[in-house]
């Protein structure tokens, strides 16, 4: 059975490579060996990051720059690979976004962010280096969903429609990569204590400390053993998958209870 430590002298490409929780599977790649490519749209953040981990776990390191929103995105990060002449073992597609807003208040230009960087952009590479992957001895892929795509709740629309999407697109990709030697998963965490949601660290902390927040670290190894083992789908920790079906279960009252009595006071 493939284990983390497989990937050792390979290669990984990671987007949102430079913060949260794509910096922790960054980090702990490295410890294990695995060369990376990191992709971000985080300059300064980026290159610090590429330059530590390459001195610290003396491992190979690419790293672009890149709005993976802009069209052009997925044919730079193949003309990257080919320029180096690397072809991932492992993508993890992990680049994201979130707001807590009415869909109305969600600016035109952000409405798109979402499309584009959850849906056009996870497609796209997610296909392209899959088809690499499937000429070239195999693979793994780990498409990041989120708990929140069985929650469709006010002031998320967005982030849970997205995230949604990506589960599905993942679960059925999957099936058609199967017998062509890549290996398909994805990832629905709970809370995880990072800079996404934007809460203070103290609360962080708190989160953790009370079990409500998983920390990155915890949550970056257990999503790589089961992604290397080729599960399916990882959900972290037992109170999250229980409180899917709950929460998914909620009656309309409460939906709009949450809406006037969180949305609207936050969202003016």
């Amino acid at each position: 059975m493939a284990t983390v430590r497989n990937l050792h002298g390979k290669w990984a490409l990671v987007t949102g490579a430079s913060s949260g929780i794509g910096l922790e599977f960054c980090r702990f790649l490295s410890e294990m060996g695995c060369n990376l490519v990191m992709v971000s749209n985080q300059p300064k953040e980026l290159s610090e990051t590429a330059n530590y981990l390459r001195d610290t776990y003396r491992v190979k390191i690419l790293y672009e720059n890149l709005d993976l929103t802009s069209f052009d995105a997925t044919e730079k990060v193949l003309a990257l690979l080919e320029k180096n002449s690397v072809i991932p073992k492992l993508l993890i597609n992990n680049a994201g976004i979130f707001d807590f807003k009415a869909v109305e208040h969600l600016s035109e230009r952000r409405l798109n962010l979402y499309i584009d960087l959850h849906i056009r952009a996870v497609t796209l590479l997610t296909r392209e280096i899959g088809a690499l992957m499937s000429k070239n001895g195999g693979g793994y892929i780990l498409n990041m969903s989120s708990m929140s795509c069985w929650m469709p709740m006010p002031g998320i629309a967005m982030y849970s429609a997205t995230k949604a999407y990506i589960r599905a697109f993942t679960r059925a990709y999957r099936i058609e990569m199967k017998n062509r030697g890549v290996s398909v998963s994805v990832a629905c965490p709970g809370g995880i204590a990072t800079g996404l949601f934007g809460l203070p660290e103290n609360l962080q902390r708190l989160g953790v400390k009370i079990g409500v927040l998983s920390t990155p670290q915890k949550f970056v190894r257990n999503a790589l053993k089961k992604t290397m083992r080729g599960k399916a789908q990882y959900i972290n920790g037992f109170l999250n998958r229980l409180s899917i079906v709950f929460v998914a279960s909620l009656p309309e009252w409460v939906r709009m209870k949450i809406k006037n009595d969180l949305l609207d006071k936050f969202d003016k």
